[in-house]
């Protein structure tokens, strides 16, 4: 990097900072930390207003680019936000789906048309969005989408079920991924399309989680509809579209989840010497190789940045997901038998019974223990992952499919 760049970017990252600052008082001071997982149900309404008041003052979509209400910033820059929002301790953002996902999504595939309707709701947080891709038979493994739509007339009639689809309760609309080619298998004949999630063919059904709260959720879908030219990319294309997707999931943003991380891990840190558990020799070995793997994870998200090799988005997930997973067994080993007992229990100390798990309460290390079982399936599972190495990368015979 120039030095004149790394004077820009200093001064980009002090101006985050300022704003971040100034902003995160008042009414929204309270949003410090909220909202994370395990926890998407925390003060909802009062994050999507401060998605709102990000918007409202430049702080969304700055990667896109200025035509389409971007700030067209730098990769960078980019890296440089989300890691001062995450220093900041700033609330989970409600609208990463739309911003992060579907929005670079349209405009690279997206027709103008497109662009013109759907990119101004999600810059300005006015439409959130949900992700149709898993399926009973198809979770990790996409291509088994067996959801159809046909062409009649103006619309597209959609059929089938989406399972695990987060924020579907909130949003307004919906990217499914659907077979509009009967007879199609795998990848072949799939279409990306645009359906709106308010209307009669839709029934949306929670599912709750092993913190008694529900993000994500099972929709149904029964004659529903959504217009002709809200397919992205021609129909056929869908693989195509839903691939292109992915690679920016794994994006910039992911720098900033490590922040978190790093401070999971620190806090953890800090209660292990609170409590003697860090005299224990085997618990300082978890710690050190806790370090070393968060450390491992950013240079691999640093150095391929701009690497859009499926190969290495699945490298990404993989280093993530199991060093998330291990994290949270720590938090239970420097707990000790404390992490088995939570707020849920009467005077004598005996568990309470939970007749309401909507309100089960968890103490902060039994969430993040019981979240991170998950981190390993969704958005990949690991066994998928590895095959996506072994076939893709290193060119390894397919596995056998029935």
């Amino acid at each position: 990097m120039h030095e004149s760049e790394s004077l820009d970017n200093a001064e980009f990252a002090a101006t985050v900072r300022q704003w971040l600052e100034e902003n995160l008082t008042g009414e929204f001071a309270e949003l410090r930390g909220k909202g994370g997982p395990g926890s998407e149900h925390e003060f909802f309404e009062q994050r999507l207003a401060w998605d709102r008041h990000l918007a409202a003052s430049g702080w969304t979509c700055i990667g896109w680019p200025t035509e389409y209400g971007g700030r067209g910033a730098t990769i960078e820059q980019r890296v440089i936000f989300h890691e001062e929002y995450a220093k900041a301790n700033a609330p989970a953002r409600v609208n990463h789906l739309g911003e992060e996902l579907l929005g670079p999504t349209l405009i690279a595939f997206g027709t103008e048309e497109q662009k013109q309707r759907f990119l101004p709701g999600i810059r300005n947080v006015t439409e959130l969005w949900a992700q149709g891709y898993s399926e009973p038979g198809a979770g990790s493994d996409l291509a088994n989408v067996t959801t159809t739509a046909r062409l009649e007339g103006d619309k597209w009639v959609i059929n089938g079920q989406k399972v695990w689809t987060s924020l579907a309760h909130v949003a307004q609309w919906a990217f499914v991924v659907a077979r509009t080619e009967p007879g199609s298998s795998r990848h072949h004949g799939l279409s990306f399309l645009l359906v709106p999630l308010d209307q009669p063919g839709v029934t949306v059904r929670p599912i709750q989680q092993l913190t008694g709260t529900s993000e994500f959720n099972e929709v149904f879908f029964d004659d529903a509809v959504t217009d002709a030219d809200l397919v992205v990319g021609n129909p056929g294309d869908g693989w195509k579209v839903a691939m292109g997707l992915l690679t920016f999931e794994r994006g910039v943003s992911t720098l900033g989840q490590q922040i978190g991380f790093d401070r999971e891990l620190r806090t953890i840190t800090d209660v292990a010497a609170a409590n003697g558990a860090l005299d224990d020799p085997a618990v300082r070995e978890k710690i050190a190789r806790a370090r070393i793997g968060l450390r491992v994870m950013r240079a691999h998200a640093v150095r391929t940045l701009d690497d859009a090799d499926p190969g290495q988005a699945s490298v990404a997930k993989l280093l993530w997901a199991n060093w998330h997973r291990d994290l949270g067994a720590l938090a239970m080993d420097v707990e000790g038998a404390s992490s088995l007992v939570g707020p849920d229990h009467d005077h004598a100390g005996t568990p309470s019974v939970i007749t309401d798990p909507e309100h089960l309460e968890l103490a902060e290390w039994q969430r993040l223990f019981l979240f991170t079982r998950a981190d390993t399936i969704y958005g990949g599972s690991n066994e998928i992952q590895r095959n996506i190495i072994a076939e893709r990368v290193l060119g390894l015979p397919r596995e056998a499919r029935p």
